[in-house]
């Protein structure tokens, strides 16, 4: 099943970025580059979600078939 969270991305003075999401208690991730920080927080996401199935806690909504995507483009 796929889930559809918001992540919150900020560069940190050191250069590094940081995600966390309201939407995933917990997610906490850090990455050199914008990319491994997504990719970091998609798999912290993965293991949060499982463990609240598990402790049959309210789990997030399942994606919908339509949704709205930011897109950061540079210039």
């Amino acid at each position: 099943m796929e889930h559809i969270i918001q992540l919150h991305i900020e560069k940190l003075p050191e250069g590094a970025y940081l995600a966390t999401s309201d939407d995933v208690q917990g997610l906490v991730a850090q990455g050199r580059t914008i990319q491994e920080t997504i990719e970091i927080a998609r798999d912290v996401a993965k293991r949060l979600i499982e463990a609240q199935s598990d402790a049959s806690t309210p789990s997030l909504p399942p994606a919908r078939e339509a949704f709205d995507y930011p897109l950061v483009v540079a210039t």
